[in-house]
């Protein structure tokens, strides 16, 4: 109970009441408005929060705000207790290391080694990383983008390999047959025969290199992947193919490089597309390999001839850029003109002769020599001779020339009736030979005919190279002269004297002689007389007297039973010679009895007819 004798203040007692109203109201106190609104960021709060405050319990932070603040830390910052890939950025770099910001409690430290795939790394690029160790001994949080790119790696493989998207990779180290990449952190194997469109030899120019491949095979199995360099550029290659195809047009000019030297021509790359100059169309001289006018590399023009409907096969030209050498031929050379040229090509036929720049002249071989027996063309000329020939032939249209090289020379058949009159006797060479007798060169276009019964006189030639050889000097006389027909008969034999006129004497029919068998034969036996005779005895004509027959080599009398020097024969005859002396007996005692035949008796005429029976039984045998 207040003191009623205590003055009252008056301000106390107007207020008082409002007072206690308003004190009802702490309770319902809002929060100041700079603490309601929500946390902007988790940098924002950490960097006005008062940490100190906060420690000593001076300072309260509400629950809501707490949350709030966890929220926000987990979005922001990078758990370093994980093992997620992460992206960091590069805020600073040294020569050895690269500062990353994971936004984590403190940046990371990655070596530099680990892009040495990538040489332009600088700082404010974004790469993968991976948290490789939290602390080291300074407390230095270590990242590792190795790893990172390792985890990472094989599903980048497997989409650029889907979408054929070029890829670009570290070339490491050569190995066995190309090259070890690394792509997205994975190594993979460049095959050498895929680094270029053309063969490579140096693999070391591209080691330590960035390169752009193509992934083109994967072996899940055995975690290989395989790229290209070379596909890149054959695509690059075909896209400029095409481009150059779309333009080509026939008779369009365009210059192009040697590419390659073959047998039968030239290939010609027009920047992309290939195209072959045949070596006919090289040019208008006659060559015979491509490389005695070019070599590889070297630049030219060169014409589009043709091609196929989708111009994959180009043919070139480049003699086609030049005047036709007919052409410029003009009117300086005319048949009958004497020319001189080079041989450049020898046929069985004949051989061409160049007789200006491009244009060519055929000498026919018929027309190399006056000879009527034609050879090769070879064993006139040989490939590089200077010749001389006169032009028999000239073709401006066709482009056709013949030429003739005897006609240099004068026709040795135009005095060949005092040259070679007939029974001359003459020595010429054995040229050719047929069945049926030998060809004999006179002289240069002077062929004559032996035929084979002209050879020898006793002789019985079968073939002519029983006595006669190619090339054999031979003595012959003219038997026959031809002079319209160009045809020459020889003979051989009629040079020495024909033995059988001499024979014909010596081994004369019924001559006897003492000779020795040579040799038995078929039905019969032989016997030399000399080099020119060997006589036949029938097998009926070699019994003895006795009976019995001779041998090889025995001795014994034989009697000429026919000598026929026209056939070149003689036969003789052992049993003819001790049967002749029966004969003779008997004819002489015929004629006797048939001179008395009057007074001889019919016992007499009996022992006659015996004995002429005997007689004719043995002519008979």
């Amino acid at each position: 109970m207040a003191d009623e004798n205590q003055p009252i203040d008056e301000a106390t007692q107007d207020v008082a009441p409002e007072t206690t109203t308003e004190e009802v109201q702490p309770t319902t106190v809002e929060t100041p408005k700079e603490d309601t609104e929500p946390i902007a960021s988790a940098e924002e709060f950490l960097a006005n929060f008062d940490w100190q405050n906060y420690e000593d319990g001076i300072e309260a932070v509400e629950d809501k705000k707490l949350k709030e603040f966890e929220k926000l830390v987990t979005e922001n910052f990078v758990d370093t207790q994980g093992s997620d890939v992460i992206t960091g950025k590069v805020i600073h770099m040294t020569d050895r290391e690269a500062i990353i910001d994971i936004n984590a409690k403190s940046e990371g430290v990655i070596s530099l080694n680990e892009f040495r795939y990538n040489p332009d790394l600088k700082v404010g690029d974004s790469v993968e990383v991976m948290i490789d160790t939290r602390e080291d001994k300074t407390g230095q949080l270590i990242l590792s983008h190795r790893k990172a790119r390792t985890i990472l790696a094989w599903d980048r493989v497997n989409a650029a390999h889907e979408s054929q998207e070029v890829v670009t990779g570290f070339v490491k180290c050569r190995t066995k047959g190309g090259m070890i990449v690394d792509v997205f952190g994975i190594e993979a194997f460049l095959p050498g025969s895929q680094i270029d469109v053309k063969p490579i030899r140096d693999y070391d120019q591209y080691v330590n290199k960035n390169m752009e491949f193509k992934i083109v095979k994967i072996n899940h199995e055995f975690k290989n992947v395989v790229v290209s360099h070379k596909a890149l550029i054959e695509a690059d290659i075909e896209e400029q193919k095409k481009e150059i195809i779309s333009q080509l047009e026939k008779g369009q000019v365009l210059e192009g490089t040697v590419k390659n030297i073959t047998s039968y021509g030239v290939f010609i790359d027009l920047g992309g597309v290939d195209g072959l100059v045949h070596i006919t169309d090289l040019s208008w001289n006659r060559i015979t390999h491509p490389s005695e006018i070019l070599e590889v590399e070297q630049q030219l023009n060169v014409v589009i001839l043709d091609f196929d409907d989708d111009k994959s096969r180009i043919q070139l030209g480049v003699k086609q850029l030049t005047q036709h050498p007919w052409e410029a031929l003009g009117e300086s050379m005319n048949e009958g003109d004497t020319v001189k040229g080079k041989v450049t090509v020898i046929a069985d036929y004949g051989a061409f002769v160049e007789v200006a720049p491009g244009v060519e002249g055929l000498v026919h071989v018929s027309e190399m020599s006056w000879s009527t027996h034609l050879r090769s063309a070879q064993d006139f000329v040989k490939v590089g001779d200077e010749v001389e020939a006169v032009i028999l032939n000239l073709d401006r249209e066709e482009r056709k020339m013949s030429l003739g090289i005897k006609q240099l020379s004068q026709d040795p058949w135009t005095d060949i009736t005092i040259k070679y009159p007939l029974g001359s006797k003459h020595a010429g060479i054995v040229r050719n030979y047929t069945n049926f007798g030998v060809f004999v060169e006179l002289e240069e276009g002077i062929d004559g005919l032996i035929y084979i019964s002209d050879l020898s006189w006793t002789k019985k030639v079968k073939h002519p190279s029983e006595v006669v050889t190619v090339g054999q000097e031979l003595d012959v006389i003219v038997l026959e002269l031809d002079v319209e027909g160009r045809k020459l008969s020889l003979g051989h034999k009629q040079t020495t004297d024909n033995p059988w006129e001499k024979y014909g004497k010596e081994y004369a029919e019924g001559t006897v002689h003492e000779l020795s068998l040579t040799e038995i034969v078929d039905k019969g036996a032989t016997i030399v007389l000399n080099d020119d005779i060997t006589a036949f005895v029938p097998g009926r004509h070699l019994d003895k007297q006795d009976g019995g027959k001779l041998a090889k080599g025995e001795t014994a009398e034989f009697k000429v039973i026919e000598f026929n020097k026209d056939f070149k024969r003689v036969v003789m005859s052992h049993a003819a010679v001790y049967k002749g002396v029966e004969a003779d007996n008997v004819k002489k005692a015929s004629r006797k009895m048939t001179d008395n035949a009057e007074v001889s008796t019919l016992g007499d005429l009996d022992a006659l007819a015996d004995l002429k029976r005997k007689m004719d039984n043995d002519e008979e045998a």
